[in-house]
């Protein structure tokens, strides 16, 4: 009697192949291949938290390394800016022997430059001030302090605060008000403005002004500290100013702030460009590009090591998560599951470990992120891009990590799949 030969294993892959290609396979919806992805996430719940562990961390890692420094950078970047880093000074220069007048309109014209953000002015009115008209002509009081007509955003350009009272609104400039420097009040001897109170009063070329408001110390403009201001158009119908300009306050982008100022002169003043002098950017501007891009470089090298480090154990955890469960495959092989609904199967749970432990670790980073901000008084600063690239990185990885162990498994004839250990 002839015994059988025993077939080998390549004829029950041919044969496997056959029987597949007989059988008509039964068409999974696509909630059902989800359902199948995430059927060994359910099932092990203790095992996919641990699995998915490494990928939180990573993540998280990602997402800290990037965000503390982000937050930092930004509260440093706040405070060179509050030094007038981006501000520059536009005025005629001094000591010619015919005073050169800037045009009325030179404020308009500066603000028509695109990269420039905001521009004010002050003018001398060459006005004399006085704490009452009952003083002699020996009170030195108002001596050295300088009558300046100022336009209604001059705080927000030259970063000035109210001590005391307010600034000028759109009705005050147009009535003889006036809002003091901080060494202007304390020479005048005017403190805080009372609320109920009628407010103080100064005489400013023989007409009475409301003092409205005192000023904090201007750093970026210090010659406000002695200065008097007054409105705009109140100066014109009071003091009979003529409406030029003294000095500009312009403020432009960082990145433009050259190009800005060589354009200044000729925007200012066409007729004699030559004639105006524009102050150069500060060194905290210099200091604040140089910031910018330590942080930039030291955020690159830390998100890639920490993505790399996520990714390493993404690979990890499902290539063994894989090859471990080849009995269930072959189980299912000899159900009826096709190769590609096996793959579909395990690609998805890949994937879903992946953006599990992606969304967890940027849950924990952002948590630790705006707690360390808060305990540091900075601005609370996620980049967007560190956690969209966390999140499509620890997918993508685990989605490239389950395609070669997924598709071999596959492969395997239900009959060695299922005698595999």
């Amino acid at each position: 009697m002839t015994v059988p030969a025993k077939p080998s294993r390549a004829a029950l892959r041919r044969s496997s192949r056959r029987s597949d290609d007989k059988i008509k396979p039964v068409r999974l919806a696509f909630l059902d291949l989800l359902g199948l992805g995430f059927l060994g996430l359910r099932t092990r719940k203790l095992r996919a938290a641990l699995s998915a562990l490494g990928i939180s961390i990573g993540v998280a890692t990602m997402v800290v390394v990037t965000g503390i420094p982000a937050s930092s950078q930004r509260a440093l970047t706040d405070e060179v800016t509050a030094l007038g880093s981006n501000m520059l000074r536009v005025q005629p220069f001094s000591g010619q022997p015919v005073p050169v007048e800037l045009p009325e309109e030179s404020v308009d014209m500066v603000r028509r430059i695109k990269p420039v953000t905001e521009a004010s002015a002050v003018a001398n009115t060459h006005a004399v001030v006085q704490r009452s008209d009952l003083i002699g002509d020996d009170d030195f009081s108002g001596t050295g302090l300088s009558v300046l007509a100022a336009r209604r955003d001059l705080l927000s350009v030259v970063g000035g605060k109210v001590f005391s009272g307010r600034f000028f609104s759109a009705a005050d400039e147009h009535f003889p008000t006036a809002v003091l420097g901080y060494r202007a009040a304390g020479r005048l001897g005017i403190g805080e403005i009372p609320e109920n109170d009628p407010a103080p009063q100064i005489q400013i070329n023989k007409s009475w002004f409301t003092v409205i408001g005192v000023l904090h110390g201007v750093p970026l403009s210090d010659d406000l500290d002695n200065a008097v201001l007054t409105g705009w158009p109140a100066a014109k119908k009071t003091l009979r100013f003529e409406g030029h300009p003294t000095v500009i306050y312009v403020k432009a982008r960082d990145a433009h702030l050259e190009d800005v100022r060589s354009v200044l002169p000729a925007t200012v003043f066409p007729e004699q460009p030559g004639q105006v002098q524009v102050s150069r950017p500060s060194d905290a501007l210099a200091a604040k590009r140089a910031t910018q891009n330590t942080f930039s470089s030291l955020f690159l090298g830390l998100a890639a090591v920490a993505l790399l480090v996520g990714g390493v154990g993404v690979a990890n955890t499902m290539v063994i998560s894989v090859l471990e469960r080849r009995r269930d495959i072959g189980l299912r092989r000899a159900l009826g599951a096709t190769r590609g609904q096996i793959r579909v199967q395990f690609l998805t749970e890949s994937m879903g470990l992946s953006l599990l432990g992606a969304l967890t670790g940027t849950l924990f980073g952002v948590l630790a992120d705006i707690g360390y901000a808060a305990y540091q008084g900075w601005p609370a600063v996620i980049p967007l891009s560190s956690v969209t690239v966390g999140c499509l990185g620890a997918v993508l990885i685990g989605m490239a990590a389950g395609v070669y162990p997924s598709v071999r498994a596959a492969r395997l004839p239900p009959t060695e799949a299922l005698a595999s250990t």
